[in-house]
């Protein structure tokens, strides 16, 4: 059973940067993601970046696009998510997932921001922008 576990939340102000880390027990995946859920909201995909062998994209929420860069160290099967110019809309658990699902496209592989996709999911780290 593949475990994952985040770190790298915390509070910030906004305008703010927070890097988050995962860290997988496994490398077999062919893809890392990111979620963030805040209280009374559906949890909603925030990036994602394809692991496994090929060429691939990475995928961002339009919420996001911009701000944050999600990135990997396939090696040490950690996956990175890069937040900048955080609001206090970006307050959330965020949650990082693996899966093996993918999606082939323009010569690429991707990794659909869809929950049902990642059946390997962490314990989450707490965001908090303050404004």
């Amino acid at each position: 059973q593949m475990q994952l576990e985040e770190s790298g939340g915390g509070s910030v102000q906004a305008g703010g940067s927070l890097r988050l880390s995962c860290v997988s027990s496994s490398h077999i995946y062919n893809c890392i993601g990111w979620f963030r859920q805040s209280p009374g909201k559906e949890r909603e995909g925030v990036a994602s970046i394809y692991a496994g062998a090929g060429n691939g994209n990475s995928l961002y929420a339009d919420s996001v696009k911009g701000r944050f860069t999600i990135s990997q160290d396939k090696a040490n099967a950690a996956a990175f998510l890069q937040m900048n110019t955080l609001k206090p809309e970006d307050t959330a658990m965020y949650y990082c997932a693996a899966g093996q699902s993918r999606t082939w496209a323009g010569g690429r592989w991707s990794c659909n921001l869809s929950q049902g996709e990642f059946p390997y999911w962490g314990q989450g780290t707490q965001v908090t922008v303050a404004s």
